[in-house]
């Protein structure tokens, strides 16, 4: 067992160690997600934000595989119409909870192509945008 922990005198202190690396475990997931989206190079701030969703969900779906893995339906997506066409098409898809729920359980809410949509409203049309105020909104059914 790892010597901090061992330290540790009481069932509380356990808990709160354990609440206190949680957070900064998230940070650091976080951070990860922010690092690769800069690292994709010169785009706007639309782009560079669903471009953490991407990369939100493939850290998700690295921890649920328990190997690296990469969103292998979407970066074709973005290749052929760009990453705001195919946030567009995906929202515009038939809903699949998949993903939306694994961003979630990760605290990664606000990294949904959905929310990205409706925080930069102004770059979308206004179907698309529409359609993300509706999918979430259905999506947030589902969770309870």
């Amino acid at each position: 067992m790892d010597e901090m922990i061992n330290r540790l005198k009481t069932p509380e202190e356990c808990i709160k160690y354990a609440d206190r690396c949680s957070k900064l475990a998230q940070q650091a997931r976080l951070r990860a997600i922010e690092l690769r989206a800069q690292a994709y190079g010169e785009v706007s701030e639309v782009e560079r934000e669903l471009l953490k969703a991407i990369y939100a969900y493939e850290e998700g779906l690295s921890r649920k595989n328990r190997k690296r893995t990469r969103a292998s339906r979407t970066w074709p997506m973005v290749k052929k119409y760009g990453i705001i066409g195919a946030a567009e098409r995906a929202v515009k898809r038939k809903t699949d909870t998949m993903g939306y729920r694994l961003l979630v359980d990760m605290g990664f809410r606000n990294l949904t192509f959905e929310a990205v949509i409706l925080q930069f409203s102004d770059s979308f049309d206004k179907q698309t945008v529409e359609l993300a105020s509706k999918r979430l909104q259905e999506l947030e059914k589902t969770l309870l």
